[in-house]
């Protein structure tokens, strides 16, 4: 075991000096951040407000959006103060914070995922008994399940990573992650890669294999019905796949990368490639429901139609007090 250095700071090397456009940068991310925080925020209210709405299927996508807030918060503000800062120091309680809350945000959308799969996997096999199986004490323990499973997984894995004695404080990326902290260590590389490999299979490869399974089915259980329903069906598949899809392909990207020798990468591949994952499905999963989904795209254009008519009568005087 080498000497063992301990550090009140961990330093974020993947930031570049790129000039003044870092205020370019910083507008452009805020104005994305703002997007994420108002898209993700309407979807909430609508599903609130929207008796209609009260069902199992759309609950969950709120929870999804809940989750894109969640996770935005724990990398927007301090990714926008790094920025414009020159020195990108991290303190140690900070970065194993935004471990967390990045991490349990990426396990949170998995395992909301899988509820979602679940909900129409028994919408479309077994819509007799849907409103039986999925009635509001089942949505209430999916929704436990969901919530508690990740964060009681990841309170134990930051707790072995913080008990870690590390040779170094550097990491290559623009936020804390936790393989990065883990290369670190002084304990052998063979003793963190079975504990990142059993981590990786309770938090990703379960979840991915149910889901999977679920839409297995679901295929095969539309496959022997009539194209109208297996239209109707894909309607209401179609944007919890391209979340998925979105999510898998992201993930995968951060994932390659933390285990790739980024001093040989292009800085702005790796960086791309270490954005994209916090980044991409807070702003895509609010516009696919949105956009495809009838009954939520009917409520936000009504929200809007009503906003635009306040204003048009602001706008226009009245007749009474004109001479």
């Amino acid at each position: 075991m080498e000497n063992s250095t301990v550090s009140f700071y961990f330093n974020l090397t993947m930031f570049m000096n790129i000039g003044h456009y870092r205020y370019l940068s910083f507008v452009l991310f805020l104005l994305l951040y703002s997007f994420i925080v108002y898209a993700n925020f309407v979807m909430i209210l609508i599903i609130i407000r929207e008796r209609s709405l009260h069902e199992p299927m759309y609950i969950f996508i709120a929870f999804l959006c809940v989750n894109s807030l969640y996770g935005s918060a724990g990398f927007f503000p301090r990714f926008l103060m790094d920025l414009l800062s020159d020195s990108h120091l991290i303190s140690r309680p900070a970065c194993f914070t935004q471990i967390y809350i990045i991490y349990s945000y990426a396990s949170y959308e998995l395992t909301i995922l899988s509820i979602m799969a679940y909900d129409r996997y028994v919408a479309v096999c077994h819509p007799l008994h849907y409103h039986r199986k999925m009635n509001s004490k089942t949505v209430c323990i999916l929704a436990f399940l969901a919530w508690v499973s990740p964060a009681c997984n990841l309170t134990i894995t930051i707790n072995m990573i913080v008990r870690l004695p590390l040779c170094g404080n550097t990491i290559q990326k623009v936020y804390c992650a936790s393989w990065n902290v883990v290369k670190l260590s002084c304990i052998t590389d063979a003793v963190n890669s079975i504990f990142a490999m059993l981590g990786a299979i309770t938090i990703a490869f379960l979840p991915f294999a149910f889901i999977l399974y679920t839409y297995l089915r679901i295929v095969l259980a539309c496959w022997r019905k009539s194209s109208e329903i297996r239209g109707k069906v894909l309607q209401s598949c179609l944007p919890h796949v391209i979340s998925f899809a979105i999510y898998s392909i992201t993930s995968f990207g951060d994932t390659a990368l933390s285990r790739q020798n980024q001093e040989n990468m292009n800085p702005f591949v790796a960086i791309i490639l270490s954005l994209e994952f916090v980044i991409i499905p807070p702003v895509l999963n609010p516009l696919v429901y949105g956009l495809k989904l009838p009954e939520i795209r009917k409520h936000i254009f009504k929200i809007f139609f009503i906003k635009a008519q306040m204003k048009r009568k602001s706008r226009t005087p009245d007749p009474s007090i004109i001479v």
